[in-house]
């Protein structure tokens, strides 16, 4: 009898043990990530790859997986997508914002992020559309003719893919998060996501500083570096009375420029340079070894004609600067630098096809230019009124301790929430998931601006 009992014993073990090692061997092994180079220790797992969401065309999109600190199996997953459209997720939210390290420029090493998202959830970081990052087509056709549409369409069938890859993470509470211009990719892949019936456990979406209304959106800067003394009277004139900034990039877009926006262009780059930057506006910038600082002051501002995204050189290696808050100003150069590495490509998995591949930062708080907080603000009491919501807790500060963090009001299940004094990157703070069991849609504005719409699943 006790021997019956005890091959009962083992059986059970053996079973057990065959479920741990099918549970483990679930993982794709081919993406998983031994240590990326100069990486510290972690106890954390990470994986890298592509999912190929259109073999026809040979199209595929490059993801970098870092499980939660702790728990990873109880914890949310978390996708973000960066904006420009041409912004890196990886380049910019895992190794410049949010993620678990970011590169040091003097050793070239990672250093670990305290801030960490994944101390709160699993972060999935997708390179979209291709073209973007590490993401690629085989037909470089596919670039001239990629819209949102189809940069959905395809985020959706990478979900599929991926979740085939990891259905561990199946069942988690899943949010969809970014910034920027992933005001239009966010939204659009959720609603595609529930379009589908998919079950994909979708709780929430979260989109920071997001790009939303062209005319809010671009001429709200022009107010702001007016406001902030960035730009004279006499320029802030011309831009309201002859040609503004949602103009301007209209007629970029058509790629002609009028002689009236030439001229105001002209007069805005003599006062707003390069020297400032745009994403934070009173604090430090990340001067080149060797270039000259009065070179800043008449370089044109080019981004005015291009997309919120501006591919940055490495003809000159950045010096390592700190700002007086201890913040890295050199992150995004020091991130390029480091994800240009051959060793670090191969560490990732990364292919780099056909083209040079650069990184480029979306972001914004109350001392980003780029989307500030004005438009935020103005579009929430737009869309407020025109939703008939009532405000149930007035425009009040609340607290980081004992500093005011921000300021915030609530119209019914629209919620505003405003952080004092930060730029973007997304803030170095735990991830706003909604708490308990009640199913919501985050849909946050920046670093610094957050909105949350109740919905129904």
């Amino acid at each position: 009898m006790q021997s019956q009992q005890q091959w009962m014993v083992m059986g059970i073990i053996c079973a057990s043990l065959v479920h741990i090692f099918m549970a483990v061997e679930s993982f794709p092994i081919a993406d998983r990530i031994t240590s990326l180079p100069g990486q510290p220790q972690v106890s954390f797992q990470q994986f890298s790859g592509y999912v190929t969401v259109d073999e026809k065309q040979q199209r595929s999109l490059f993801y970098y997986f870092v499980e939660a600190e702790t728990q990873p199996a109880s914890k949310p997953l978390a996708l973000w997508l960066n904006g420009g459209p041409g912004c890196s997720s990886i380049g910019a939210g895992a190794f410049v914002e949010h993620g678990p390290f970011r590169p040091n420029g003097d050793s070239g090493n990672l250093v670990k992020n305290e801030y960490s998202w994944n101390r709160e959830a699993n972060m999935l970081y997708l390179e979209s559309p291709a073209g973007v990052g590490f993401s690629y087509s085989a037909n470089a056709s596919f670039y001239t003719h990629v819209n949102d549409t189809i940069t959905a369409q395809d985020n959706l069938i990478f979900l599929q893919n991926w979740f085939a890859k990891f259905p561990e993470y199946q069942d988690n509470d899943f949010f969809i998060t970014g910034e920027s211009y992933a005001g239009h990719y966010v939204p659009q892949l959720a609603q595609l996501i529930i379009q589908s019936g998919l079950k994909f456990n979708l709780k929430g979406i979260n989109s920071w500083n997001p790009l939303l209304e062209l005319g809010i959106d671009f001429n709200s800067g022009d107010q702001y570096y007016w406001s902030h003394g960035v730009i004279s009277d006499a320029t802030y004139a011309l831009l309201n009375r002859v040609c503004n900034s949602s103009e301007m990039f209209r007629e970029a877009i058509r790629g002609t420029i009028s002689p009236a926006c030439a001229f105001v262009n002209i007069q805005v780059s003599k006062e707003l340079t390069d020297f400032i930057d745009k994403y934070n506006v009173n604090g430090d910038v990340c001067i080149s070894n060797g270039q000259p600082q009065m070179g800043f002051l008449y370089q044109p501002f080019r981004s005015r004609f291009q997309t919120l995204s501006s591919p940055h050189s490495e003809s000159n290696p950045p010096t390592q600067q700190q700002s007086n808050e201890n913040e890295d100003v050199c992150a995004i150069e020091n991130t390029i630098k480091y994800l240009n590495r051959k060793d670090v490509q191969k560490a990732l998995h990364a292919q780099v096809v056909g083209f040079d591949v650069h990184w480029s930062i979306c972001r914004s708080g109350d001392q980003d230019s780029v989307i500030p907080f004005i438009r935020t603000w103005t579009l929430i009491n737009k869309s407020a009124k025109e939703l008939g919501l009532n405000t149930t807790m007035p425009y009040r500060a609340w607290f980081e301790g004992k500093q005011v963090g921000g300021w915030t009001k609530v119209h019914e299940l629209l919620y505003f929430s405003f952080h004092f004094s930060k730029a973007l990157p997304v803030p170095p703070s735990p991830p706003p998931w909604p708490k308990g069991n009640s199913t919501k849609v985050v849909f946050v504005t920046t670093t610094r601006t957050k909105l949350n719409l109740e919905i129904t699943a």
